[in-house]
């Protein structure tokens, strides 16, 4: 199975820049089986039935991108550099394991100060990151990080203009509860309030788990063979509420449905023993072609980077042929991609 075999050409004026408003707003791409059919999110009661059981990543992403200031003295007296943080998450030690620009200009035991409140020591270097002390921690550091930080959006957002305030909101779901996330669980990201009342009225129910999506979902896959990629670790956790729900779900007749890549990655981890179970810890799950969906009936979902693990996964639920004719279309009638883009319902039949 070859990298190539999940390439396509995508207009670069399709990558969307900003979100549809309201957030219900954007297309949807109906996939059942062969059939493909444009909608938008906010007819989504006309295609999921009473007693589906939509599954929600309720991770909350941090303002994980932080500019600040490293001083050093040399012999030209004090001198000082700009440093730009992308936090990565929290280790057992109490630091935060980071990506930082330039890695070159910070050694040991500098001092990067972000504001007035937030500052940080870099305690070590290793394996291309460094390992950053807080001078705060808790709701302190919350709160400081919620001032100085911006919200990391993905690198080809990222790439066209920088983050603003209104990322701050756009870039988080309206059910975000448990902060360590920085990326967000992006089709979350076309639910609104009213169209979760209309669901719920139509008799559709939710389950809330928690998957922190990391930095390394944005990461290439960088051989040709793909099966032999190695996934990034993201730590997730499935309550014993959660498993009960989805499989009271199952056992009813009802559809399971994750809303996000990551939804479905941790419920499929949850269930790699054959069925539903309570689960927590950091998942590698990488799903290709050829996996075996234990508890996933279909998945909601935006439209992925050309040679992504992401696009592997949707290839392995609908199968190769299908997502290429998917794609065509969307791109044919110029459907919104990536992060703040249009959304597609896939449902392999």
């Amino acid at each position: 199975m070859k990298l190539s075999d999940f390439d396509f050409d995508l207009p670069d004026g399709l990558i969307a820049t900003r979100p549809a408003r309201p957030r219900s707003s954007a297309r949807l791409l109906v996939a059942e089986g062969d059939t493909i059919t444009d909608s938008v999110v906010s007819d989504l009661t006309d295609w999921l039935r009473p007693g589906d059981r939509l599954v929600l990543n309720d991770t909350r992403v941090i303002p994980a991108r932080l500019s600040g200031t490293r001083t050093r003295q040399s012999a030209q007296g004090e001198v000082s550099a700009r440093i730009e943080i992308t936090l990565l998450e929290p280790q057992a030690d109490s630091t935060w394991a980071a990506l930082v620009k330039p890695l070159r200009k910070l050694h040991p035991g500098e001092v990067i100060t972000f504001s007035a409140d937030l500052s940080a020591t870099a305690d070590r270097i290793a394996d291309g990151q460094a390992y950053l002390r807080f001078n705060l921690a808790g709701e302190d550091f919350d709160a400081a990080l919620a001032e100085a930080g911006a919200m990391p959006l993905p690198p080809y957002i990222a790439a066209k203009r920088p983050a603003d305030a209104q990322d701050k909101t756009d870039y988080q779901t309206v059910w975000a509860r448990h902060s360590g996330a920085v990326a967000a669980p992006t089709a979350s990201l076309h639910f609104d309030e009213p169209l979760l009342a209309a669901l719920a009225a139509h008799g559709v129910t939710f389950t809330h788990v928690t998957l922190h999506v990391g930095a390394g979902t944005f990461l290439p896959v960088k051989v040709e063979d793909v099966t032999t990629h190695r996934m990034h670790a993201e730590w997730g956790r499935v309550s014993p509420e959660a498993a009960a729900e989805i499989a009271a779900t199952k056992a009813a007749g009802g559809r399971v449905i994750p809303v996000g890549t990551t939804a479905l990655r941790l419920i499929e981890s949850a269930a790699r023993g054959g069925a539903i179970a309570p689960w927590e810890g950091e998942t590698d799950i990488f799903i290709y072609p050829g996996f075996q969906f234990r508890v996933s009936d279909g998945l909601m979902t935006n439209f992925h980077l050309p040679k992504s693990t992401l696009l592997m996964l949707v290839s392995a639920l609908m199968g190769q042929e299908r997502i290429r004719r998917i794609y065509a279309h969307a791109v044919e009638t110029k459907y919104r991609f990536f992060s703040y883009g249009d959304a597609s319902l896939l449902l392999p039949g």
